[in-house]
């Protein structure tokens, strides 16, 4: 499944996506968006991978999109989707609903896409040396996937601002106080902390992380006990999973839980 500019490899029940053009510092070009838009629908199917983690090769895990391929495809007939379209809604959007806990490990400077990308996953784990910005500003051009839309909503709203408005980037501990960041690793340490951590929740129960990733992300627009009657529904039905059952058993029998899925 892997291509020259985006490498593949699965880990056991860990999929690693690694985007790979060190020297544009991992920009989004349409080969990374057109080999993802086929990846992201395979593995939400592949019951074998429990867990997505996606990182960078070289300093930058990603710098946004490929500006001189945005250009280009301006000139695409009417109708026919550009490549921040495809981007947002074939790459993004699906992975803030992928049915799979996703992971990014920032191993370098995330910026612009770079950080809409990272603010699409559900984990960040950062490389102590990384830094974080929006960077938009700098070029004139606008977010369109989360940059004013969805950062507010995961720091502090004038921080936000502040990184939009200035283009400048923050350090990874202090987007780590504001709360976009999970944990911080050593630079040589990322790959074995996010391993660490992926092989963690890759033991859980499968059915369980989805219907709870579902109703968390859908508690961001709805009023508290909307949220809670949503909790709920979703309660009666997992009480029917094997996944629970197994769970119940492995606790009264005092051992690890073999959970399925289902």
């Amino acid at each position: 499944m892997s291509n020259e500019d985006l490498l593949y490899e699965q880990r056991g029940s860990v999929a690693w996506l690694t985007l790979n053009r060190p020297d544009a510092m991992n920009a989004l070009n349409l080969s990374i968006i057109g080999h993802m838009e086929a990846l992201i629908p395979q593995l939400a199917q592949d019951d074998s991978v429990r867990v997505i983690v996606i990182t960078g090769s070289g300093p930058a895990f990603c710098a946004g999109a490929d500006l001189k391929e945005v250009l280009a495809s301006r000139d695409l007939p009417p109708g026919e989707p550009d490549m921040l379209d495809r981007v947002c809604d074939n790459v993004m959007n699906p992975l803030r609903d992928f049915p799979k806990p996703v992971i990014a490990a920032l191993n370098g400077t995330t910026m612009a896409g770079g950080l809409e990308l990272a603010m699409a996953c559900d984990i960040v784990v950062a490389a102590e040396s990384a830094q974080l910005g929006d960077a938009h500003a700098n070029f004139g051009v606008y977010p369109g996937a989360g940059g004013a839309a969805v950062l507010p909503r995961l720091i502090p709203h004038n921080v936000a601002k502040y990184l939009l408005f200035t283009g400048k980037t923050l350090s990874a501990d202090e987007m780590r106080t504001y709360g976009l960041v999970n944990e911080i690793a050593e630079d040589d340490e990322l790959q074995r902390v996010v391993t660490e951590l992926a092989e963690h929740i890759a033991a859980k129960s499968p059915i369980a992380l989805r219907r709870m990733k579902e109703v968390a992300n859908a508690s961001l627009d709805k009023s508290r006990d909307a949220a809670l009657e949503h909790e709920q529904v979703m309660l009666r039905k997992h009480e029917r999973s094997y996944d629970m059952a197994e769970g119940l058993r492995a606790f009264s029998e005092k051992r690890p839980p073999q959970f399925e899925g289902r």
